[in-house]
């Protein structure tokens, strides 16, 4: 199947899905989509037996996308720069030191107790699974997903403080945890270009992913903001933009930078200081709606690919109740990742919105992200099969699936019984 038709017939199931969700359903769009994506796999697998042309030709469609090259180096960057460009600078400044360690001792602490969790929780399923994989896992489903976080927080109305911080986690702890897969990625001995880690070789990586990352993208992100403010026309500010993003997160790629990082601070920068002062009314308001255009779109074409990639996954029984033991612990893991950092500030005389942890910990959403990094890990390494990577990417399905159509649906009436809109704390 061609490039061309692929993005046709994902477009047209894009627009499909997202009138039947409007005009039924009624739910947040990335819910409603992924759910009409995964009755539709159902049908189609349904179907197979009776006509087996209609399963082979949706097969055939996304065994032709790469799903893990369509979201990490194709979708990410331009959801991430439409998110960043509507979070306000300082608020995120004004709590800089909770998202910092949620984005990085967070997910550290969420790996590590992930990994040896379900380490016990294969074994008692019966699928021995070496350790290095099991922290692999850990890695790429302990970031929380900006796009799918994102998308939920439009409809919360939950207090500014609690939303900036769930926000600005989301946006950069997925930089993180990219980081932090790699380092194990290198460790199971997957990456050749870095089939020994050290510590030296974990710090270069951080620092050059993640520090040269955000260095790259304040880059990018000043020199666009120059550039608009030199001319006042919205048609060319808005080709600017979208050049930033494309080539900023190519360019980012080829140098070994975090993409997603650069593109957060770049949309940062030209959201706050380029909205402010380089732009006019008439730019701000185009830019804004070609942004959320892109956002909406974007992020309909990626549910519905979520849902549909259940057609082409291997389930057995016991990957599956693999997948149900790591919902609970993944929740657990996420409850002890926010609540010991939080307690530690807490200690300090930091104050924070009350039932903050449990709706950090219900909040924290997975999604495309951990999906399309579970993708990644290949397949035959030295011409042998690698069984824990079906293993993996099935648990990771299932904990994804949960948590967009289970905790994003029910977040909100969590907010509005925790009734936290009388206290707001910075």
């Amino acid at each position: 199947m061609g490039l061309l038709e692929i993005i046709a017939v994902l477009i047209t199931l894009a627009a499909l899905f997202s009138y039947a969700n409007h005009r039924w359903l009624k739910l947040p769009t990335t819910i409603g989509v992924m759910l009409i994506g995964l009755v539709v796999s159902l049908g189609l697998i349904a179907a197979g037996t009776v006509a087996p042309g209609v399963q082979t030709w949706a097969e055939e469609l996304l065994t032709s996308v790469d799903f893990n090259e369509t979201v990490m180096h194709g979708l990410l960057g331009f959801l991430l720069f439409a998110g960043a460009l509507h979070v306000n600078i300082n608020d995120l400044a004004d709590r800089k030191l909770t998202i910092t360690l949620l984005a990085t001792c967070g997910v550290l602490i969420s790996t590590f107790v992930i990994g040896g969790l379900m380490w016990q929780a294969f074994r008692l399923v019966g699928l021995e699974t070496p350790l290095i994989y099991c922290l692999l896992f850990g890695s790429l489903i302990s970031p929380t997903d900006p796009i799918a976080v994102l998308g939920i927080l439009k409809t919360l109305g939950v207090p500014k403080s609690l939303e900036t911080k769930i926000a600005g986690e989301s946006l950069f702890n997925d930089g993180i945890g990219v980081v932090v897969f790699l380092v194990f990625f290198g460790l199971a001995g997957l990456d050749p270009q870095h089939d020994h880690m050290s510590t030296a070789v974990v710090a270069r990586l951080f620092l050059t992913e993640a520090v040269g990352g955000a260095l790259f993208g304040m880059t990018l992100g000043l020199i666009a903001y120059k550039m608009l403010k030199s001319i006042d026309s919205y048609q060319v500010e808005v080709l600017i933009s979208l050049a930033l993003v494309a080539g900023g997160y190519a360019l980012a790629t080829r140098l070994h930078l975090s993409g997603p990082i650069a593109m957060v601070v770049a949309g940062l920068l030209i959201g706050n200081h380029g909205r402010a002062l380089a732009m006019s009314a008439r730019t701000r308001e185009h830019l804004d709606t070609f942004w959320e255009l892109i956002d909406e779109i974007l992020n309909a074409v990626l549910f519905v690919l979520m849902g549909l990639e259940m057609i082409v996954l291997s389930f057995t029984e016991q990957y599956l109740l693999a997948g149900l033991l790591a919902i609970p612990i993944v929740l657990a893991a996420r409850l002890f990742a926010v609540g010991l950092p939080m307690g530690v500030l807490r200690l300090a005389g930091r104050e924070f919105t009350p039932h903050s942890v449990k709706v950090l910990t219900w909040g924290g959403l997975r999604g495309g992200i951990s999906v399309a990094l579970a993708l990644s890990i290949p397949k035959i390494v030295n011409g042998t099969a690698l069984p824990a990577r079906d293993l993996i990417v099935a648990v990771t399905y299932c904990v994804v699936v949960f948590s967009i159509l289970v905790q994003g649906l029910t977040v909100g009436p969590l907010v509005r019984k925790l009734d936290l809109r009388q206290a707001d704390h910075p």
